[in-house]
């Protein structure tokens, strides 16, 4: 027989399943847009990671002073 902690457990791994399943479902959304929006035949590796990663595109760094 089963006790009501153990199927609050269950609950709650199943409830980290769903969570994580619409992480991946959220994140697959984000990456089909990015392709969708760029003009290259293949996402760039950069671009995956800002996608993933939610970092904003590396911007140029300005002249360092050489020396």
């Amino acid at each position: 027989m089963s006790s009501s902690a153990d199927r609050t457990g269950r609950a709650d791994r199943t409830a980290g399943h769903e969570s994580a399943a619409l992480d991946e479902i959220e994140l697959a959304g984000e990456l089909m847009i990015a392709a969708t929006a760029s003009s290259a035949e293949r996402l760039p590796t950069a671009r995956i990671d800002e996608v993933l990663l939610h970092q904003p595109p590396e911007a140029e760094e300005p002249n360092a002073p050489e020396g």
